[in-house]
């Protein structure tokens, strides 16, 4: 399969909200994801902050930790 656009089309680099109480692991998270080609367009360290956050940045995929405050 072509990995590589056709020509004329214009590839859109996916927008992603970090949401994870673990500094370490939204650092880790970040450069994974930087390093597959995407753009991490905000981070937040609990649930209620990563909603707001969400709610003005409108990322394209949000990547929360399951059990966390808030």
């Amino acid at each position: 399969m072509d990995a590589q656009p056709h020509s004329g089309q214009a590839t859109r680099v996916p927008r992603v909200l970090l949401v994870d109480d673990n500094p370490g692991m939204r650092r880790v998270l970040r450069g994974l994801l930087q390093d597959a080609g995407m753009q991490v367009v905000g981070e937040a360290a609990d649930g209620l902050e990563g909603v707001a956050q969400a709610a003005v940045i409108r990322p394209d995929v949000v990547l929360m930790d399951w059990r966390m405050p808030g």
